[in-house]
């Protein structure tokens, strides 16, 4: 893994600095708006658990700009009886130029030890099969939850081990997702 200077992962500033270069990672990633603004509509919304940046530092220029972002929101996993809180891990960018060089890991693995930290249970990802089980993420432990995803690519993670053990429901994100209820 090289950077060309050191990689500082931190939350978000509340304010125009942090949220312009945020939603330019996310358009500049993804090639389009859409990431970028739900990344808005998610802040607009009020469900946003962390919004993490990724800030790299440039020995020679001595600037730091940020190449990277990571936001989890409130979601919950509806179930015959009760709602259980869940915690959905969506958009992830990091900058064309800046990519394969681990900087989205270090982003996940920061961001789910945070969620862990303030006694979060259960995170889920929408994303590459082939990628997100290396942090824990697996199809297996979503089988119960139903979505409107593929099963391969809908995946969870037990940040409390056990905490999706006989739990069987369907998953409901925020409305900024637009999936409706």
């Amino acid at each position: 893994m090289h950077h060309a200077g050191s990689l500082v992962i931190r939350s978000e500033t509340a304010g125009t600095e942090d949220y312009l270069a945020i939603h330019s990672v996310n358009r500049e990633a993804f090639g389009r708006p859409d990431e970028a603004n739900l990344v808005d509509s998610l802040r607009t919304e009020g469900v946003v658990l962390a919004s993490l940046v990724a800030e790299l530092e440039d020995c020679d220029e001595l600037e730091k700009s940020i190449v990277g972002h990571i936001l989890f929101s409130r979601m919950y996993i509806e179930t015959a009886t009760n709602s259980v809180p869940a915690v959905a891990l969506a958009p992830i960018a990091v900058l064309p130029k800046h990519q394969r060089q681990g900087i989205g890991g270090e982003l996940i693995r920061h961001g789910l030890n945070v969620l862990k930290l303030r006694g979060e249970q259960i995170a889920i990802v929408l994303g590459h099969p082939d990628y997100y089980p290396r942090f824990g993420f697996s199809s297996a432990k979503a089988e119960s939850l139903e979505s409107p995803f593929p099963p391969k690519s809908f995946m969870a993670f037990e940040l409390d081990p056990g905490a999706l053990d006989g739990l069987c429901g369907k998953v409901r994100y925020p409305a900024a997702f637009g999936l409706g209820r």
